[in-house]
């Protein structure tokens, strides 16, 4: 009995032992299913903390800038005009006549009583003699007649005549003296036609294209005439501006005794061609195009201005001293008129009105909105907004010649 009890104890042991693992494997997975379960939920939570960008930020702009700068400038009115002679002759025959021969080369400059044409003389060469007899004649009754008179009024103190025969012959001496004076002034008429058969030059000028050969008759109700003169020195530059610019022009006048100053360039702008005077204000504005006409006189001794060019024209008023002035680039145009892009010193950008005076030669006069030393947008405005910050570029390298690679631009203010 004892053995056997023995012998069974054993066999039941085993049979139990398998239950305790199982309930730890269990135990044990729960555990690693946890860890397992919060590693990735931190890594989740990390994950996504991270892919969560912060709030965007504006980056600057880059832009170029300058400094408003004060200095003396020269304010002017800009147009365009047309070159023209200051004075036009077309040169016509005053009798009718043949051509003998030209006294001028086509294109040549002349002066004031030089030949241009030679008409046949010989006509008017015997009209001209036979008033000369004629005078002379008349004189010679007159001479006899005076000498008559002179008989008779001694005649009449002797009581020889009477004193009808005295004023009979007073009378005719009277007479004959008219008749003198009527030769003589046929003798003038006949001198002053034949002058008329050499044509001078009625002043200095060139000379176009010959509009009649020699050989051909003249005749004065001709409409084209023998030639044109034009006086291309001094020369005429006539222009036109805008109704507005009358009273600046007027207060300068005024204020100065000097004629005001007129410049003409070339069709680029970029070469001067003279330096004048304005000689004309027009005395009324063109209703139709809401302008006023103007003339100016250029010495123009190598022959730099000719009748017909175009021309930009500068009518030079008076100097500002400090005026504002900004790079051209600076002034932009909206819908409300012209301003320029300031910098503060938080480098923050701002729209500001501004008054446009003049704007050549790259650089633009401002008389409102600004004030000396601030700093303007000179390049890239199209990027701005109110109140963007901006930033300067790096400055360029220079050369190994000292130059920073930039084109220095040229150019000169009147």
């Amino acid at each position: 009995m004892t053995t056997t009890a023995d012998t069974t104890a054993p066999a039941t042991a085993p049979a139990t032992l398998p239950r305790h693992p199982r309930r730890a494997t269990w135990l044990a997975a729960a555990s690693l299913a946890a860890l397992l379960g919060g590693g990735a939920w931190a890594l989740t939570h990390h994950a996504a903390n991270a892919a969560k960008p912060d709030a965007p930020k504006t980056p600057p702009v880059q832009v170029s800038t300058a400094r408003v700068a004060s200095q003396n400038v020269q304010v002017y009115r800009s147009g365009i005009g047309t070159v023209a002679s200051m004075a036009t002759v077309t040169v016509k025959a005053r009798i009718d006549g043949q051509l003998d021969k030209v006294g001028f080369v086509e294109g040549q400059d002349v002066k004031a009583g030089q030949l241009l044409a030679q008409l046949d003389p010989r006509t008017l060469q015997a009209q001209l003699a036979q008033a000369q007899a004629t005078k002379a004649k008349d004189a010679a009754q007159l001479a006899n007649a005076r000498a008559d008179l002179q008989r008779y009024t001694t005649l009449l103190g002797q009581d020889a005549a009477t004193q009808q025969q005295v004023d009979t012959q007073k009378a005719l001496v009277n007479q004959l003296t008219a008749t003198v004076q009527n030769d003589a002034a046929q003798v003038q008429y006949a001198e002053v036609q034949l002058s008329f058969t050499r044509i001078s030059s009625p002043m200095n000028g060139r000379v176009g294209a010959r509009l009649v050969d020699p050989g051909n008759i003249v005749h004065a109700a001709d409409a084209n005439g023998l030639v044109v003169i034009n006086q291309i020195d001094p020369i005429a530059v006539q222009f036109t501006l805008p109704e507005d610019a009358v009273q600046d022009i007027n207060r300068v006048q005024q204020q100065s005794t000097q004629p005001l100053a007129v410049v003409a360039y070339d069709r680029s702008g970029a070469q001067m061609l003279g330096t004048g005077k304005l000689i004309l204000l027009n005395n009324q504005i063109d209703t139709t195009s809401g302008t006023v006409q103007l003339k100016g006189s250029f010495a123009n001794p190598q022959h730099t201005l000719w009748p017909g060019q175009y021309v930009n024209v500068r009518l030079q008023l008076d100097r500002r001293a400090d005026s504002l002035t900004v790079p051209a680039a600076a002034v932009q145009r909206g819908q409300d008129g012209t301003y320029v892009w300031t910098v503060d010193a938080e480098n923050k950008a701002e729209n500001v009105p501004v008054h446009v005076v003049q704007i050549a030669d790259g650089t633009a006069v401002i008389d409102k909105g600004l004030q000396a030393g601030q700093r303007v947008v000179v390049d890239g405005q199209y990027k701005l907004k109110a109140g963007a910050t901006i930033v300067e570029p790096p400055p360029v390298a220079k050369n190994a010649a000292g130059n920073d690679g930039k084109k220095v631009a040229s150019g000169s203010r009147n």
